[in-house]
């Protein structure tokens, strides 16, 4: 495993992200391919076997059960200190805003909330989920701020927003001695790279670590074409981001599975080294070792200019899905 210092940050974190939304009991008729807790803590312990240290997740996964496995997990398997411990929080509900629960509030809530399911007192990277069109930012800024003075978030992120959203928002955290989003985690990867437009400059330019989500886009880089898994065919979420487009995005995909074969290594190493040759980390959703494993022959795979440009030379401009799509 190789690690990186995330963006403007101290935080020494792999190369590779664990994601973790296959962990937690799902709601009925939710997201079938998640994991029970026994499985979710065989494959966290053996992502850090592997060396992977940095771990995202979410109190929006499976009702907060993805926090409570992966924070017994981590409590039982390895030494606090040692583990980067990434979770996001959801904008203010109607029911918070109709009860004048400001964002600061908010933030601290749900903060709280995440700490005791996880069972640290403390998180490493604090996400904003999506932005909350319906709260001011200075509030979601010093929420997040007061939660750093306080010693219970170390740094904070934001998630699905858009380059001028994250430029004003770091602007006024600084205007007003608050402490700027260091990372961000968007949709991106070899089938889907609108980040480039925008996203992925600006962060080079402001040193702002990137950490996309969606690396594997869901199954479909690292599975040859016609082949499919239980989240290719059940997740409609996922679905509805990619099957627009899968005809166009079928030759991207058979070049990674022919690259990948002239390579000696899997579809999951090709597609993650070239996304590791634009990012700081990405999120993998890891169920399976073979998802560890993939993603740790990605780290020791290094792809040469031509291969990149190959890879790279069918991708045609894809429109905005899933929260992006919703959110402007």
């Amino acid at each position: 495993m190789q690690y990186i210092t995330l963006g403007n940050s101290n935080l020494n974190v792999s190369r590779i992200c664990m994601g973790c939304m296959g962990f937690g009991v799902a709601a009925a008729g939710m997201h079938a391919w998640t994991l029970p807790e026994e499985e979710s803590r065989a494959v966290i312990r053996a992502g850090l076997e592997a060396g992977i240290n940095f771990f995202d997740t979410a109190m929006g996964y499976q009702g907060g059960t993805s926090e409570e496995f992966l924070g017994r997990a981590v409590r039982d398997f390895a030494r606090r200190e040692d583990v980067v411990l990434a979770t996001k929080f959801t904008p203010r509900t109607p029911e918070e805003i109709a009860a004048g629960i400001s964002g600061q509030e908010h933030v601290e809530r749900m903060l709280e909330r995440s700490l005791r399911r996880l069972g640290t007192d403390y998180v490493d990277l604090y996400i904003c989920h999506m932005w909350d069109y319906h709260t001011p930012i200075e509030e979601i800024l010093e929420g997040l701020h007061r939660a750093i003075q306080a010693g219970k978030v170390r740094y904070a992120g934001i998630s699905n927003c858009y380059a001028w959203q994250l430029c004003k928002a770091n602007a006024i955290a600084r205007q007003n001695g608050w402490e700027p989003f260091i990372s961000v985690q968007g949709h991106y990867n070899l089938i889907f790279r609108e980040e480039e437009r925008e996203m992925v400059p600006f962060c080079k330019e402001e040193k702002i670590a990137m950490t996309p989500y969606s690396a594997l886009a869901s199954g479909r880089l690292a599975k040859h074409p016609g082949e499919v898994s239980v989240r290719m065919e059940r997740d409609a979420y996922a679905k509805g981001k990619y099957d627009a487009t899968k005809d166009q995005d079928a030759l991207i995909i058979r070049r990674v599975a022919q690259l990948a074969e002239r390579r000696g290594v899997s579809m999951t190493a090709i597609s993650l080294a070239w996304l590791l040759t634009k990012v700081a980390a990405p999120v993998v959703g890891c169920t399976k070792q073979r998802h560890i494993d993939g993603a740790v022959e990605a780290v020791e795979t290094a792809l040469t200019p031509e291969e990149i440009a190959w890879l790279e030379e069918p991708y045609v401009p894809h429109a905005l899905v899933g929260v992006m799509a919703s959110n402007y």
